[in-house]
């Protein structure tokens, strides 16, 4: 996937962070940021100062709070890093985004189906 490979491709670039969620050696999820710069960004972008942030959690581990703590995890460490905020991408229809509500995010932006959303830490 062409599209989503600039989330991870080259992973420990500067200013990449993220956390995971295990157990049993059992990976359940995973919560990270890196910056774009304008001229090469993903979708969540909002301005190069402001790191992208993408969650993941496996289907069968959703619905335990996993997903809260890694992205509580991860804006924690952004703040501590310096960063004033975090932005992402979420589709209309994706469950997520009511967790990304009740983290705070707010919507700054529509692209088709999607909103583009902010987080002031």
């Amino acid at each position: 996937m062409p599209h989503v490979a600039k989330y991870v491709a080259g992973w420990g670039r500067a200013g990449d962070t993220g956390a995971l969620a295990d157990a049993n050696r059992i990976r359940l999820g995973a919560c990270w940021y890196r910056l774009f710069t304008e001229a090469d960004h993903g979708y969540g972008f909002v301005e190069a100062r402001i790191p992208e942030l993408t969650l993941a959690v496996r289907d069968d581990a959703r619905g335990r709070g996993i997903g809260s703590a890694l992205l509580a995890s991860v804006a924690a460490r952004a703040g501590q890093e310096g960063h004033g905020s975090l932005s992402l991408s979420v589709e209309d229809d994706n469950p997520a985004r009511r967790l990304y509500a009740r983290a705070g995010f707010v919507p700054v932006a529509r692209v088709e189906n999607a909103s583009t959303m902010r987080l002031d830490l």
